[in-house]
């Protein structure tokens, strides 16, 4: 049902972003982490970020040469932000993708989060849904990130992990849901007479535009975050 301009656009966008995160965990092999959760941080925050986050991975993320302790000095507040975010995104990102091709391929799950009695339109369910995912998998991501920088115990981390997560996670949901709306409803939907399905490029390319929003209106969130020391400076 689309232009065929927008499918290529779609695919190729999918492809570049793909590759990008293969070659991030190609590098992470070579260039090890300081962090084994930021293992999936960068290559799931390529799937959406594309050649961006591989610069921001090859300019501030890559791990110390071999034979070198470590990398050299504290990034600026600007690029810790933009990694403290990143990592909200990963968390994001895989939420996505398992909650929507589950909901996909089980569409009572979209019936258990409201489709047919609160929502009249499947996606809002699956928002539901994927928000829920989302908030539990940043959860399990920011505590393997603050328990050891704090070497708190299990409690205190995910007690930590809660606080660090819940407005970070809002503020990228935001962000994201606004222009997967706007795209999907406001655009697609007029101009081609239907929404992107999941099992299309199309609708994979327009998540990652949203995710993109996601990033800027969880910026300055986790900026205040890192502020107050909610958040760790990564």
């Amino acid at each position: 049902m689309f232009p065929a301009w927008l499918h290529l656009l779609a695919t190729a966008s999918l492809l570049v972003a793909g590759a990008c995160a293969l070659l991030i965990a190609l590098d992470e092999k070579r260039r090890a982490q300081d962090m084994w959760i930021m293992y999936l941080v960068w290559p799931l925050s390529a799937l959406f970020g594309g050649l961006l986050w591989l610069w921001l991975y090859w300019r501030h993320g890559r791990g110390p040469a071999p034979g070198r302790d470590g990398q050299d000095g504290e990034p600026p507040m600007r690029i810790a932000v933009a990694k403290g975010a990143s990592h909200c995104g990963a968390g994001c990102t895989l939420g996505d993708i398992v909650a929507e091709w589950l909901a996909f391929a089980a569409p009572g799950i979209a019936v258990a989060f409201g489709w047919g009695s609160l929502f009249g339109e499947k996606t809002f369910a699956v928002w539901v849904f994927d928000y829920l995912l989302a908030f539990a998998i940043g959860i399990v991501f920011q505590y393997f990130t603050i328990k050891p920088m704090r070497d708190l115990s299990m409690a205190g981390g995910i007690k930590a992990a809660v606080k660090a997560d819940f407005l970070s996670i809002t503020s990228w949901q935001v962000g994201m849901y606004g222009v997967m709306a706007l795209l999907q409803f406001a655009w697609l939907r007029p101009a081609y007479g239907d929404i992107a399905p999941v099992n299309s490029p199309e609708f994979w390319f327009v998540m990652q535009l949203a995710m993109v929003a996601g990033f800027v209106t969880a910026y300055p969130v986790n900026w205040w975050l890192v502020s107050a020391g909610l958040k760790e400076k990564m």
